[in-house]
C-alpha cells in the first residue's frame, strides 16, 4: 500500500480476485442493509452517485437514540462506480444535525468537511428513569469505521478497488 493509498483510504482486493460486474457489486452492497446496523445505503441518484452510506437518522428505532446523544454531526459516504477503472470512488462528507422537537432535521453548517476521514464518537448517560430508579439513559458509540470497512471489505471481495477521493470530483 503507498502513502497516497494510506491517506485517502484507498483499498485493493487481493491478487487474483475474480471481478465481479458493477450489478453484482451493488447487489453485494446492499446486503450490507440490515435492521440492526445503524446505518443504510441507499440509491444516489439525486445526489449523482450511485449509492450514499448514511446513519440511519430518521429511522423510529435509531432516531431517540441519536436524539438523546446530542449527536450533532452526520457523516455519509458517497459512492460511484468507475466500471473501466473497477473502482469505486468514495467522498465522505460531514453536515451538521439540528434537532426540532425530537425530529432531526438535516442543515449543512458552515463548515462542512469532504474528504476522507475518521471518527469516533460515544457516550454514556445515567439519569433516574421514569420508575425514578437510577439507570442508564443512553449509550452509543458511532465510529465512521462501522460503515466504511463493510463496504470496503465488501468492494475489494469483488475484485474492484476502493478509492478514497480527498480533492476533486467523484
Amino acid at each position: 500500500m503507498g502513502f497516497w493509498d494510506f491517506l485517502t483510504g484507498t483499498k485493493r482486493p487481493p491478487a487474483g480476485t475474480p471481478v465481479l460486474s458493477k450489478q453484482a457489486v451493488v447487489e453485494k452492497l446492499m446486503q450490507l442493509n440490515r435492521p440492526t446496523a445503524p446505518y443504510q445505503l441507499v440509491d444516489g441518484k439525486a445526489e449523482n452517485v450511485d449509492l450514499i452510506a448514511e446513519w440511519k437518522i430518521v429511522d423510529a428505532q435509531w432516531y431517540e437514540i441519536f436524539a438523546k446523544a446530542g449527536l450533532t454531526k452526520v457523516f455519509k459516504i458517497y459512492l460511484k462506480f468507475d466500471e473501466a477503472a473497477h473502482q469505486v470512488r468514495a467522498m465522505d462528507r460531514e453536515y451538521t444535525l439540528e434537532w426540532s422537537a425530537g425530529i432531526p432535521k438535516l442543515s449543512v453548517a458552515a463548515s462542512t468537511f469532504k474528504g476522507q476521514t475518521t471518527s469516533i464518537e460515544f457516550g454514556k448517560a445515567y439519569a433516574f428513569t421514569e420508575n425514578l430508579s437510577p439507570g442508564q439513559v443512553y449509550n452509543y458509540r458511532f465510529d465512521t469505521r462501522e460503515i466504511k470497512q463493510p463496504i470496503q471489505e465488501t468492494v475489494t471481495n469483488c475484485g474492484w478497488a476502493y478509492k478514497g477521493v480527498a480533492f476533486g470530483k467523484l
